[in-house]
């Protein structure tokens, strides 16, 4: 299935362009996006859920940028597949930025998907009804960040950033980036702009399992970070695996609630109980 579609957004081709990469902004635009987890400056994996007809499904989807330049065009590939409902995918898009008179941009897409399984075996006519759909809605949204306006439901999107995409980076950025724009925190985290916040980087979600648990922590300064795991205070003394592995083993809702202080700043993370061991190792980086 092949989709084209032009949109004109009242911007300068290059403040498009700066949105068009920023994750945050796309995973507020996107309909559907669960979370975005940044691998590194082209390579992203998401999570989106997707309803035709009577099946709903929630695909992973790993999307790497193959070419750019900037501000004029930009192509990328990505596979996804959602176990189930025995479905797959594989997308080829193209974006194309036109400097158009009056500071506005022609925003020109061109997308190549192949649908297999049970998704796959609906109709060209009605998967393409669903794309006009999402792409009416993805426009709405980008107007709304454009004027510097809030997407509904915006704030349940999760964004992470590991690996390289961590690497060099503020920790206030790092963790600012981790946090969902909603979550649990004495400062404000708001997207786009990340709060300038030196806490430590967390695989962080209100949601909790939807948290990426190999997201690595930031380094810290040797100022002292105090906070509780399962209502147990902690410090930065109680790094000993075992003992954190004995204290996490205390869980009995299937959610490790993890609460650090630093100064008047506090950041609380719901990591999934039956990834402990991951946990222990972050909160020993963190503790160190």
């Amino acid at each position: 299935m092949e989709i084209e579609k032009v949109l004109t957004v009242p911007a300068p081709a290059a403040k498009v362009w700066e949105m068009l990469l920023d994750p945050t902004v796309m995973a507020s635009c996107v309909p559907g996006m669960k979370s975005i987890e940044v691998i590194s400056d082209v390579e992203y994996n998401a999570v989106i859920h997707v309803k035709i007809s009577f099946i709903s499904a929630k695909f992973k989807l790993k999307t790497r940028i193959v070419e750019q330049r900037a501000p004029e065009y930009l192509r990328a590939e990505g596979t996804g597949e959602d176990a189930s409902v025995a479905s797959s995918l594989k997308q080829q898009s193209e974006v194309f930025l036109k400097e158009l008179p009056g500071g506005q941009t022609e925003l020109r897409t061109k997308v190549k998907v192949d649908v297999l399984g049970r998704l796959g075996t609906f109709g060209l006519s009605v998967m393409k009804t669903k794309a006009d759909r999402m792409w009416e809605e993805f426009s709405q949204n980008l107007a709304t960040r454009l004027a510097g306006g809030e997407v509904p439901g915006a704030a349940n999107v999760t964004v992470t950033r590991v690996g390289t995409a961590a690497a060099g980076k503020p920790a206030a950025q790092a963790v600012a980036s981790a946090v969902p724009a909603g979550a649990s925190t004495a400062a404000p985290a708001a997207a786009p702009t990340p709060a300038a916040t030196p806490a430590p980087a967390a695989p962080a979600s209100a949601a909790g399992p939807a948290a990426s648990p190999s997201a690595p922590a930031a380094a810290t300064d040797a100022a002292s970070v105090q906070g509780s795991i399962n209502g147990v205070p902690v410090s930065r003394g109680a790094s000993e695996a075992g003992w954190l592995s004995r204290l996490l083993g205390r869980s009995s809702s299937g959610v490790i609630h993890v609460e650090l202080r630093r100064g008047d700043t506090s950041l609380t993370v719901d990591w999934p109980a039956s990834s402990a061991k991951e946990c222990v190792d972050w909160l020993r980086d963190v503790l160190k």
